[in-house]
C-alpha cells in the first residue's frame, strides 16, 4: 500500500512537468517522456494516461517507427484536438484581437477587431472580451484563463501599465483589474464556474515566451528578443524558459537604447531612442512617404519594403539607415546581456530578411561578443506570436498544477 502511494504520488508531482514538455514539443513519445522525467515507464504512463483524462493529451499506441524496427515502439503523445483553450487578446495602436488559443501555442479560433484604442481603456478591455466570450459560445470550448497583451511596460503584481506611450491610456491604467472585472462581466467561467483568472503582460515579453515554447526561441538559454509592432520598439530576455522581467517588470525596456544622438525627439525625453529610429513610422518617413489612414503603420511599412526595396533607391536606402540604427542597438545589448541568440519580431524580422549580412556585420563589428564568434540573429516564426505569449500566461497555472488549475482530486 506505501509503496503504490509512493508512486501514485510521485506520478501527481509530474503531472506539470510532464504536460509543459508535451506542450512544448520536448516529449513526442512516451519513451522520450520516461527519459526527460527520469521516471519508470510505468509512473510515465499513468502520468500519459491521467493527462489524457483530464483532456488534456491524447495518447496513441499505433507504432511510430517503421516497418521491422528494433524494440517495443513507443507511444505518441499529442495535444488533445478538441482540448480547453486559454483567451487570449492583444490590444495595440490600431486595435485589438482576440483569439483562442490551446495547448502547444494552438490557434483555435481569431475574432480581429477594427477600432481606435480610447484614452479610456475600459472600452477596449471590455470590446476584446467580448470578442473572447463570443469565440468561446461558437466554439463550445473549456476556458482555462485569459491573458492580455498591451504595448506598455507592466508593473507586477498589480498590472498596472506604467507607460503606454503609443496609446492614449493615463500612466498608470489598471488594466489587470479592468480586464479581471470584464471577465466577471462577461460571465467567462471555468469548469468549477468560478471566474477564470485573468493575466496582463507587455506585448514583446510574451511575444519572446511564445518564441521560446513554440518558435525561433526553442532551446536558447539567454535569448534575446527585440520587436517593433505597430508603434515603437520593445525588447524580452527569456532565461532558462523563463521571462526576465526584473523587480517590478520593467527590465528590458530597449526602445530607449539612443542610437542616434541627433535623432528625432522621443516620448521619452531623450533623442534618437530605437523607439523613433527603428519603427514603422521611422521607415516611412525615412523613404520620404506619408503614412495614410487606410490601414497600420505596421502593415504600410511592410508593403512598402516588399514591394519597393529592389527599385526605389529612397526606400533602399531607409532599409539600410534602419538596419545601421537597429544593428547599433542590438550591439548594445550584447555586450550586456550577453545572450545566446537574438530573435526579430514585427518591422526588424523584414529588415533582417531583407539583408541579413549588413545587420549581422554592424552587430559583429560594435560588440565584443560579437567579434568573438557572433551571436545567432534570427526571424521569430509565430504569428501573432504576443498573442501566443498571452495565452501561455494563462496556461502556466495549469502547467504548474494541472490538477489543482482544473479544480480535479
Amino acid at each position: 500500500m506505501t509503496q503504490t502511494r509512493t508512486r501514485l504520488e510521485r506520478g501527481r508531482s509530474a503531472l506539470g512537468p510532464a504536460l509543459e514538455l508535451v506542450h512544448t514539443g520536448r516529449a513526442p513519445t512516451r519513451a522520450v517522456l520516461t527519459a526527460e522525467l527520469g521516471v519508470t515507464r510505468a509512473t510515465a504512463g499513468a502520468v500519459a494516461a491521467e493527462l489524457e483524462a483530464l483532456g488534456l493529451i491524447q495518447v496513441d499506441s499505433r507504432p511510430l517507427g517503421a516497418a521491422g524496427a528494433q524494440g517495443r515502439p513507443s507511444h505518441r503523445l499529442s495535444i488533445a484536438p478538441h482540448g480547453p483553450v486559454a483567451l487570449a487578446a492583444q490590444v495595440h495602436t490600431d486595435g485589438f484581437r482576440a483569439a483562442l488559443v490551446g495547448l502547444g501555442g494552438r490557434m483555435v479560433a481569431t475574432a480581429p477587431g477594427s477600432m481606435t484604442v480610447p484614452a479610456d481603456p475600459t472600452h477596449v478591455i471590455d470590446a476584446v472580451v467580448e470578442a473572447g466570450a463570443q469565440l468561446l459560445s461558437e466554439t463550445g470550448r473549456r476556458c482555462v484563463g485569459a491573458g492580455l497583451a498591451v504595448p506598455s511596460a507592466v508593473a507586477e503584481p498589480e498590472g498596472t501599465a506604467l507607460n503606454p506611450l503609443h496609446v492614449a491610456w493615463p500612466a498608470g491604467a489598471p488594466v489587470g483589474e479592468l480586464f479581471t472585472r470584464s471577465l466577471v462581466a462577461a460571465g467567462i467561467r471555468g469548469d468549477d464556474r468560478e471566474p477564470v483568472p485573468g493575466f496582463v503582460g507587455n506585448d514583446v515579453n510574451l511575444a519572446a515566451l511564445a518564441e521560446h515554447r513554440h518558435g525561433a526561441g526553442g532551446g536558447a538559454q539567454h535569448l534575446l528578443c527585440v520587436a517593433t509592432g505597430h508603434r515603437g520598439v520593445g525588447g524580452a530576455l527569456v532565461l532558462d524558459g523563463r521571462l526576465h522581467t526584473g523587480s517590478a517588470g520593467l527590465a528590458l525596456e530597449v526602445g530607449h537604447l539612443t542610437v542616434n544622438p541627433e535623432g528625432a525627439p522621443c516620448h521619452c525625453g531623450s533623442r534618437g531612442c530605437l523607439d523613433t529610429e527603428t519603427d514603422p513610422l521611422a521607415f516611412l518617413t525615412a523613404a520620404g512617404r506619408e503614412p495614410g489612414p487606410e490601414v497600420s503603420l505596421l502593415r504600410q511599412a511592410r508593403d512598402l519594403l516588399h514591394q519597393e526595396y529592389a527599385t526605389d533607391p529612397s526606400v533602399r536606402a531607409a532599409t539600410e539607415q534602419l538596419i545601421d540604427r537597429l544593428g547599433l542597438g542590438l550591439a548594445s545589448l550584447v555586450n550586456i546581456l550577453n545572450p545566446d541568440r537574438i530573435i526579430l519580431g514585427g518591422l526588424h524580422r523584414e529588415l533582417l530578411e531583407a539583408d541579413p549580412e549588413r545587420l549581422r556585420a554592424v552587430v559583429a563589428d560594435r560588440s565584443l561578443w560579437g567579434r568573438s564568434g557572433g551571436v545567432p540573429i534570427l526571424p521569430c516564426t509565430l504569428d501573432h506570436n504576443s498573442l501566443v505569449g498571452a495565452a501561455e500566461l494563462a496556461w502556466q497555472p495549469v502547467l504548474d498544477d494541472p490538477l489543482a488549475a482544473l479544480g480535479v482530486g
